[in-house]
């Protein structure tokens, strides 16, 4: 045993059918075949750019670095949209025709013993090593484990919240068992670009023992995002880990999570031959440290880690990402089929508004994911802990506190996130604060992940100041969306020419724009609606711009540019679409230069 030391397209037509995961696999659930979205750079969950920030994660839909669910990818607009169908005041639209057993709660913050097979929280006391066994993340006596927390947001942009305040605020007041320490490494400040590394590994240091003295877990997050591929920098990932887990193996609490959302055309062969080699480093040091694996799309396909999962090595598993607003059943199933596969899945990040990381805030979707993940007994971590002015951040904008929060200092995410772990303290519901959804929820827009607040500098940042009014994705800063135009419609080009199969029509609209110095953003979401009276299998589109155009991110489905042209291919999971049935939330971010 280790010792401690010290401390884009969404498919909504399927069946969704949650039976019960079970802690090892033992639940089906019939389901269709993902942050993404989040802050990332690059995605719908995307941080930078778009709708989920953390520039756009699409993943399969979540994007991190501008997209929809990429960390975006999803049917809910941004950037004013309360997160359903309604298009934003001012979006274009335009058409062409196509040529286990259930979870019993503990006490948070609380030790309790679950019932056999029932995971558990670990509760108040010092964290013991975890292992996986089969599907399921377990205690050294094999009881089931599920932990339940909260990411940091860039640590080169918000490295204030990494304080033992805060993080024993976070284990004792709010019931948390595990903080993400995440680190971008091709951003603005990013490790493997013009960060400072020895500040980012002090942090990632502060972080581990902060966590480690509060009882806490701790995932050292090697948060790739706008780089895409995790073999981009490689050889940096196994030298950094090599040297983390070198420290931390005699630590039980550590856990490493080796490429966030890998994204763009990054395939599971590439993310898996990456994930061997840097395996390996850490095994050199560490032999039973827990190993978190993304998955392509922005971490959503799972179904492709669990038909060809990692071999030869132990206590794996294997990252999903989600945003409610955009990512639902479609995404759900795919979690859900892959444990019943036998797939360790661990839900690293997650938001309940769009995969931008903005819009409203999807409440009903946010439940039914938590009910799903609590049946599987999954693990899961909330994007993001920052006072950025965006929906996913749980603090509110400004609130000017790196510690001792009360309730009117959380955003409508904190409030909701605190409610759903039943958490009281400081932050507790005090005076008249708004519950989620309600008075006081941040929805400016704003990328998730995007590196700049609004028109300036972050105070604080490691290893320099931010780039003012520009996310590392290409995402624009909070408060500097104007209402989303159709290029053309006032000035710019006109909409696209878009072919598809017979008997499919697409509709699609403008979901999101902005500006910046080497162009112009906009943001689509797409549907196709089967008119026909037979079932199609497999579809294709193209959309022909009358300018250049160079493709951000997407969503749902497999995305291509050359020259003015995007074509859009169908995903595994949404190519079939039966008569009178459709497919929605299929997103793309592209940048049109004038």
């Amino acid at each position: 045993m280790r010792r401690i030391i010290i401390c884009g397209l969404v498919l909504l037509i399927g069946i969704y059918c949650a039976t019960g995961c079970g802690g090892a696999g033992a639940g089906t659930e019939e389901a269709l075949p993902p942050q993404a979205g989040r802050e990332e750079a690059g995605g719908a969950g995307t941080e930078a750019g778009g709708a989920g920030t953390e520039a756009g994660e699409a993943g399969s839909v979540g994007t991190e670095a501008g997209s929809a669910d990429a960390e975006s990818g999803g049917a809910d607009t941004e950037a004013g949209s309360a997160g359903g169908a309604d298009t934003k005041a001012g979006a274009a639209e335009f058409t062409g025709t196509e040529a286990g057993a259930p979870y019993r709660e503990t006490n948070p913050g609380k030790e309790g013993t679950a019932a056999s097979g029932t995971p558990s929280n670990p509760g108040a006391g010092k964290p013991v090593a975890l292992s996986v066994a089969g599907t399921q993340l377990v205690d050294e006596k094999g009881n089931p484990v599920r932990l339940r927390g909260i990411s940091t947001h860039g640590l080169a942009w918000y490295p204030q919240y990494v304080n033992e305040a805060c993080f024993r605020q976070i284990k004792e007041e709010w019931g948390m068992d595990v903080v993400r320490l995440a680190m971008y490494t091709a951003e603005s400040g990013g490790y493997c670009t013009d960060g400072n590394q020895d500040a980012l590994k002090a942090l990632v240091r502060e972080g581990v023992e902060y966590a480690t003295d509060c009882g806490l877990y701790v995932i050292i997050d090697w948060h790739i995002l706008s780089d895409g591929n995790p073999n981009a920098y490689l050889e940096e990932a196994e030298a950094f880990f090599r040297e983390m887990s070198a420290e931390y193996a005699d630590y039980d609490n550590v856990i490493y999570e080796i490429c966030n959302e890998p994204n763009g055309a990054t395939s599971w062969a590439e993310i898996k031959s990456y994930a061997e080699q840097v395996i390996a480093a850490i095994r050199e040091k560490d032999e039973d440290g827990i190993i978190l694996v993304g998955t392509p799309n922005w971490s959503q396909q799972v179904d492709q880690a669990a038909a060809d999962p990692i071999t030869g090595y132990g206590n794996i598993m294997y990252t999903l990402h989600f945003y409610a607003a955009t990512h639902k059943d479609s995404l759900r199933g795919a979690m859900v089929q892959a444990v019943a596969d036998g797939l360790p899945v661990f839900v690293s990040e997650y938001g309940i508004c769009d995969a931008s990381g903005n819009g409203g805030i999807d409440a009903a979707q946010a439940a039914e994911w938590v009910r799903v993940m609590d049946d599987c007994g999954i693990s899961y971590v909330a994007w993001n802990l920052s006072d950025k002015a965006e929906t996913s951040a749980i603090l509110r904008n400004g609130c000017g506190k790196d510690s001792g929060f009360a309730w009117e200092d959380l955003s409508d995410s904190g409030r909701w996130l605190l409610d759903m772990l039943g958490s009281e303290g400081n932050a507790g519901k005090q005076g008249n604060g708004a519950g989620a959804g309600g008075e006081g929820a941040d929805s400016s827009p704003g990328s998730r992940d995007s590196n700049g607040t609004a028109g300036g500098t972050e105070e604080g940042s490691v290893g320099g100041s931010t780039k003012g009014g520009t996310g590392a994705d290409g995402s624009p800063p909070a408060g500097d969306k104007g209402p989303a135009q159709m290029p053309g419609g006032t000035g710019g080009q006109p909409a696209p020419e878009i072919k598809s199969p017979d008997g499919l029509t697409v509709t699609a609209r403008i979901v999101n724009s902005w500006e910046q110095e080497d162009g112009t953003y906009y943001q689509y979401e797409a549907a196709i609606a089967n008119a026909s009276d037979t079932a199609s299998d497999g579809w294709e589109i193209t959309l022909t711009f009358q300018d250049e155009i160079a493709l951000q991110n997407g969503w749902n489905g497999n995305c291509q540019v050359q020259g003015t042209v995007l074509t859009i291919s169908h995903m595994d999971y949404n190519g079939h679409i039966e008569a009178g049935g459709s497919v929605e939330g299929i997103g793309f971010i592209l940048k049109i230069s004038y």
